[in-house]
């Protein structure tokens, strides 16, 4: 994990002769010249030409919202303090607050961004019923309030909801005083006394942004500096605390750090000083913008000496705030990994731009994350409707982070994740549901011996049964979870809603190196895809065709059922040694009397499928050798099952034969679908073993099950 020097010294408070921010002395105290304020220029320019800004009435219309809001909270603690009978003057003395942290209280917000807020209430109304029942209910019943959504057992319990097409994000605390005063200082350190851990969290965003404006020495140029490297985090795909990168107070920390060891730079300085700081950065060092603080309230702070679990933190960025804690716990060795390779390009870019080799606008190309990987696990997550998608999105999107580090604690780190932070919809299917997909590839520089098998199939289904345990659970919401390679990436991923046939990328830290393969090997493999596809469908006897021309459309009830794995995740992966030579996967030939069996057991086939369940075999683009090597796909449950075997080698080109057991059937969708999910159910599993032969075993259906809130209390 790397070492923690120099930390017991920070953990004490400073004696400096003069003001300094920050716990170290500054690395530089120049100004600017005049190309960086010239530059500064520009980069503001742009950051407004790319509407980062909000209008006026944007504004106005947020901090009417604000005003309606704590309306709304202060009628609510009324009503409750009225009904536990309290005296009229307690009554009329009940109060709530709201207040704002995040981009909004950092004043980085741009249009239709979220609006931070906390509702701090008195001692006796509280989170789990006050909070997420009876003002839910208030809420619920206001024509202003649309797409509510209750998270009660998030790290920080929120409320996520619009007024009047705001969204919202509304955490509660409950302080221990009878009557919350108008003009609460949420600094003090008395508002912590007698409060659960919950609520130290939830009071934390404001203290924390408070906190962060005091403690840097420009506010105006760190403004200007964090909008525009959040602009750049979201473009380059790193910005998702929920998924392991940063989030906004993550970005915040780093961008005021950075603002402390450059007191007079100006915005251009700061944003290539950031860059440059951070790819020299020896995590897991600390960032901390003041000393950790000891109290006597006696809460845990981040100290990796005394507590175990914070030795195992890689990109530790601390809050300035008591009690001091990790915001970027979330963070993978995978994540960093990328975030890191992310920082040299931008590095790189800014190098250029100093030198006026390029413009700012090169900073902010987008991030070519599908042609970054040859391979890649898509997670497809279905619901009845578009509220319960909502939800089940919400609560799936919180456990991707858990499936990056299950795969890396069961392969020792060997095999990489590269999580990418966006949704994606294909708008042509009716049914209510929405994708996120994951890159895989080897570890770099691993040696890798010949016959290594990285087998992810329990990985992936320990991550399934983890997240259809659900509190919220309700019928249709289902989640699949497949294998797909770079040509099999659907298009409706793409920016323009088709594949761009172009040289595949390599990664960001490969972006100037040679490619690792050559149009004349694409070649051969493109014609060895088409003599082997049409072998196969002459034995399975389906036109790739006429299964496309059903994938316009699907039902609520089943989505993707054919994917290379559909809800057990079922894969291993082969490390595929560099000296091995080039190899085809060779199609299996089914019997008549196994082909009869899956023609038995077999289930009908849904109109909506992936690609990746109408393509026998395919070789696909080339890419970086230290990508995956074998990955198997099979014994699926939830679904009618199929196998899959691909093979790469050093020279970059991939082939895969795919086992299919179900074809589609036309419209036929069974009613009771969703009901035969909920039940044990044997399902015969095609599984290839390492020689490519198709075995047959039986699988369970496991049961998904909705627990009451009763039963995570």
């Amino acid at each position: 994990m790397g070492s923690y020097e120099g930390l017991g010294a920070t953990l004490k408070p400073l004696q400096a002769p003069t003001k300094q921010f920050g716990i170290t002395k500054p690395i530089s105290m120049a100004g600017p010249m005049g190309a960086d304020l010239q530059r500064t220029t520009e980069l503001e320019k742009f950051l407004v030409d790319s509407g980062l800004y909000e209008t006026k009435e944007e504004t106005a219309k947020r901090e009417e919202v604000l005003h309606q809001l704590r309306q709304v909270v202060k009628g609510w603690v009324k009503q409750l303090t009225r009904l536990r009978r309290y005296t009229d003057q307690m009554v009329e003395d009940a109060n709530a607050v709201i207040m704002t942290f995040g981009s909004y209280r950092l004043g980085v917000h741009g249009p239709g961004a979220d609006l931070d807020t906390l509702c701090i209430g008195p001692s006796y109304v509280n989170r789990e019923e006050d909070f997420f029942f009876t003002l839910h209910d208030i809420l619920a019943n206001m024509e202003e309030v649309t797409e509510l959504q209750p998270v009660p057992d998030a790290h920080v319990p929120v409320m996520k909801f619009k007024f009047d097409g705001i969204s919202i994000d509304l955490l509660y605390a409950s302080i221990s005083c009878l009557v919350v005063p108008e003009d609460l200082d949420i600094s003090d350190i008395s508002v912590l006394h007698n409060v659960d851990e919950p609520t130290v969290r939830s009071l934390n965003g404001c203290r924390v942004a408070d906190q962060i404006l005091k403690l840097v020495p420009n506010i105006e140029h760190f403004r200007t500096t964090l909008r525009c490297l959040k602009f750049w985090a979201k473009r380059r795909g790193v910005y998702s605390n929920v998924t392991g990168f940063l989030g906004g107070v993550n970005l915040a920390l780093l961008v005021a750090r950075v603002c402390q060891l450059y007191p007079n730079a100006v915005p251009s300085m700061l944003v290539s000083r950031f860059f440059r700081v951070y790819t020299q950065w020896r995590w897991p060092n600390p960032v901390m913008l003041s000393p950790i603080e000891e109290n006597e309230l006696g809460f845990s702070v981040w100290d990796p000496r005394k507590n175990p679990r914070d030795r195992t933190h890689h990109m530790p960025i601390i809050t300035p705030a008591y009690p001091c804690m990790n915001s970027s716990y979330n963070v993978s060795s995978s994540t960093l990994r990328v975030m890191m390779e992310q920082f040299q390009y931008g590095n790189r870019i800014c190098g250029d731009i100093e030198l006026n080799k390029v413009h700012w606008s090169a900073l902010f190309e987008p991030y070519i994350f599908f042609e970054s990987y040859k391979n890649y696990l898509q997670v497809d997550i279905v619901a009845a409707d578009v509220d319960d998608l909502r939800a089940w999105k919400g609560w799936v999107e919180s456990r991707l982070r858990q499936l990056t580090l299950m795969i890396e604690r069961d392969t020792f780190g060997k095999l990489q994740c590269h999580p990418y932070p966006h949704e994606y919809v294909d708008t042509s299917r009716q049914c209510a549901h929405c994708a996120f997909f994951m890159g895989l590839q080897r570890k770099q520089g691993e040696i890798v011996e010949e016959g290594q098998q990285f087998d992810i199939r329990g990985t992936v289904e320990e991550f399934r049964h983890s997240v259809n345990m659900y509190v919220f659970w309700r019928p249709g919401m289902v989640i699949y979870v497949s294998h797909v390679r770079r040509k099999q990436i659907p298009s409706y991923v793409f920016p323009d809603g088709y594949k761009r046939f172009r040289p595949s990328r390599p990664t960001a830290r490969m972006e100037n190196s040679p490619k690792s393969f050559h149009e004349g090997e694409v070649s051969r493999a493109e014609h060895g895809e088409r003599n082997h596809k049409r072998k196969h469908d002459d034995r399975v006897g389906v036109k790739q065709d006429a299964v496309l021309k059903k994938q316009s459309s699907c039902s609520p009830d089943s989505l993707v059922r054919s994917n290379s794995c559909l809800g057990s995740g079922d894969m291993s992966v082969d490390a595929v040694s560099d000296s091995q030579e080039l190899t085809n996967a060779e199609s299996v030939n089914l019997s008549n009397n196994r082909q009869d069996m899956l023609d038995r057991t077999r289930s009908p086939e849904p109109e909506c499928a992936s690609n990746s369940s109408v393509i026998s075999s395919v070789a696909s683009d080339g890419g970086s050798s230290e990508d995956l090597g074998s990955v198997s796909v099979a014994g699926c449950v939830d679904c009618n099952t199929r196998g899959a075997r691909f093979e790469d080698t050093a020279f970059g080109t991939d082939s895969v034969t795919l086992v299919e057991n179900t074809m589609a059937r036309g419209n036929e969708v069974l009613q009771d679908e969703r009901q035969k999910q909920l039940e044990p159910n044997g399902l015969l599993g095609m599984i290839p073993d390492s020689e490519g032969i198709v075995h047959s075993e039986t699988v369970e259906t496991p049961v998904i099950r909705r627990l009451s809130l009763a039963s995570t209390a």
